[in-house]
This record gives structure tokens, sequence and C-alpha cells, in this order.
């Protein structure tokens, strides 16, 4: 079997791992990586994490699905913890971070149909990223996303992410039918653009005003990696609906939708549904990866190591005429380059052993496990240094 039998919709590296082991990955050859990438974020609590060999084995042995016909033990415990965490009230598991969005926009709408508006909005941000299914690639920006794909649904408005004099503008416009906000705290695909200091608490009081749900995406940002819980916590706000997939399950495919309840109320039975959302395995998994980042204390050291990682890049690269920022909170860092660089990735695996991803053409993105130490932190900072 060749790659010749996969759809082209990816474009991957000649590098293929058979093994890893926390923040580490090895090839077919046995070399070793520092992997400060986790999937895209995913992999939190690192690779192969023993609480989770041993719960997924133990699950696997004892029930895997059963749908959602029947109570879920390991499901209700997921719910509870993370509206606990959250402050949110109750919560709808998926399969993904698309699907996890996508319920929260069906909660719009239904939010829009309880007030009488018949042709809702929601307003979304430039250079948003929210999924690949129509409705999300809607509420997202980039021509490479929606390129091919005409005709999307037109349900929602496109602001300059932190504006609020054009989120004024087109409340005067349009406020009649706007329904909810959907942005991402920190904005990952386009570069890592973290929301301007008091930004998210300007949004949470303007939708109260006017009777919108915010609603954020919290995809690549929750679970941990920002420093705390979600990175909306920063902000001292609390939203209407929140969406989680990614770190939640290090690996194993789940999403999650949290609304208040007033919001939650809006779905009735038969109005939304899954096969596979929240079962067994997943939700068992949920549970043990926050387990693991309490009992390690990793949000302390995604915060202390955030902060070292971003210094240290900061002194490094001070002044090199290629950098052109460095931004970015906890462990969801971006470097932004002048130009863009070919084969950066690639150059980093071979001649330094780091997994790195860059988005945009020109901006580093540093995702690593929440389990990183200052020793690899270094690491990272020289690779980079003689990288650009």
């Amino acid at each position: 079997m060749t790659a010749a039998c996969l759809m082209s919709t990816y474009q991957p590296l000649a590098l293929s791992f058979t093994r890893g082991l926390g923040t580490r990955l090895w090839d077919r050859q046995g070399r070793e990586y520092l992997d400060a990438v986790a999937g895209v974020a995913v992999t939190n609590v690192g690779h192969s994490h023993p609480r989770l060999v041993t719960a997924i084995s133990e699950q696997a042995g004892l029930l895997l699905h059963t749908s959602n016909l029947y109570s879920i033990d390991w499901q209700q415990r997921l719910a509870q913890r993370l509206t606990q965490l959250s402050g949110l009230d109750q919560v709808f598991f998926n399969n993904s971070g698309a699907e996890a969005n996508e319920t929260a926009l069906k909660l719009a709408r239904l939010h829009g149909w309880k007030k009488g508006i018949g042709e809702p909005l929601v307003v979304v941000m430039e250079n948003a990223f929210h999924g690949r299914t129509l409705g999300t690639m809607s509420a997202s920006d980039g021509p490479s996303v929606r390129l091919g794909f005409q005709r999307l649904p037109g349900d929602f408005i496109k602001v300059g992410f932190g504006d609020l004099k054009a989120l004024d503008a087109v409340t005067r416009e349009f406020g009649a039918r706007i329904v909810a906000v959907l942005l991402e705290p920190i904005q990952g695909e386009s570069g890592v653009q973290p929301a301007p200091p008091g930004y998210l608490k300007a949004l949470r009081d303007h939708c109260t005003r006017n009777g919108w749900l915010l609603m954020l995406d919290e995809i690549q940002t929750g679970i941990g990696r920002t420093g705390r819980w979600f990175a909306f916590q920063h902000e001292g706000i609390v939203p209407d609906v929140m969406t989680l997939a990614k770190g939640l399950g290090n690996g194993i495919p789940i999403g999650a939708c949290l609304a208040r309840a007033a919001v939650a109320k809006l779905f009735t039975p038969g109005s939304h549904g899954s096969t596979f959302g929240g079962n067994p395995l997943a939700c068992r998994v949920g549970c043990t990866v926050l387990d693991i980042i309490e009992e390690q204390g990793l949000l302390e050291n995604a915060t202390q190591q955030g902060e070292r990682l971003l210094a240290r890049l900061r002194v490094e690269l001070n002044e090199h005429p290629q950098v052109l920022a460095i931004r970015g909170q906890g462990l969801m860092i971006g470097i932004e380059l002048a130009v863009p660089q070919r084969n950066l990735v690639q150059r980093a695996a071979q001649e330094h052993g780091l997994l790195i991803n860059v988005t945009r053409g020109k901006i580093i993105r540093l995702l690593p496990p929440l389990t990183i130490d200052s020793k690899e932190v270094e690491m990272i900072v020289r690779a980079i240094a003689h990288l650009l």
C-alpha cells in the first residue's frame, strides 16, 4: 500500500514515527525528535502517558460504544468536570472541533428563532479558523480554506479581530438580526494572534447589552494550553457557549460544546445528535487527561515554561532581521518572519531533531506538550536561532 491510495489533501513530510513518549518521538530509523507541535496542540500531556495507556487499555477491554440511546457513566463524569472547571452548565459531546462549532452555530440559530429573528446573523472575525465543514468554513476566513467551495452559507458578518469600532458599526447596521459573536481568544491558524487586553471583556459586555450569545472557540486554546484551563479565564469572564476538542482527548477524537443553562435548553430531544459523540472510551480518556493536568501541576508548568520560552526567544532573536514579532500566551507561541522560509519545517527536523509547525508560510508556531521542561525550552530556542 502506498500514499497514492490517499486523497491529496495533505502534503506530509517523508517522515514517519513509530513511537512516542512524553515530549519525544522516534522515527523508523530510531532517531529521536523533540515535539514542539504536539499534534497541533493535541497531545497536551505528552505521548504515551502511562495513565492514559492504562485507561485506554482497560476501557477497550470493558466497553467502547453503546450509543446515546443509553446513559453513559463516563460521559456524565466528564460533563460534570468540565462544567465545574468552566462555570458553564451543560455539555454536548461531539467527535471533533468542527462538529463542536457546528453545535454552537445551531444554538445561535435557535437563540435567534426563539427571539423571532427570521434571518439571524453571527459576527465572526477576519483571519479566523473554525473548521472544515461547510458551516464552519463560512465562519472562517482565508481563500485557501474556501477555494472551490462557493455559495457557502452567508449568515455571517466579519469584523476585524480586536476592532471594537467595527463591532459598533455592524451593531448599528445589523443589530436587529445579530444573535451571536463567535471567535477564538487567540487566533491559532492565522499565526497565534492573541486578543488585545480587555477585548474579551468588552465583547462580553456588548453581547450582554444586546442579548447576543458570546461563543468562544477554545479548541486550540483550551485544556491548559495558555496556562489556565481555558483562555477566557485570563480575562475574568464567562462566555455563553464554548467549544473544545484537541487537548481534551490527547489524540483520542472528542469534541465538546458547553453552554449556559438558558442556552443549552434550546436543544430538545431530537434537535441534535451524534452516533459516536461522548462514547465511554473518549470520555474516560477526557477525564484522565484532566486528572493528569491537575495532579502534575501542568497549568503552572505551562505558565512558567511559556514565559521562559517567550523571554528566551525575545532575547535570542532581538533585532534579528528576519523576525517581525514574537507573541503568544502559555505554550502557544508564534514567531512571525519577514519573508517565507522554504523548507523550514524539514530543516528543523533534519538538522536539529525539532518538530515545529509553520502557518501561512512565515509564522513558526510552537505548541509543545504542557510537560515540557526548562532544558527542552533551551533546546527549542537554540534550534530556532540556528535555523534563522
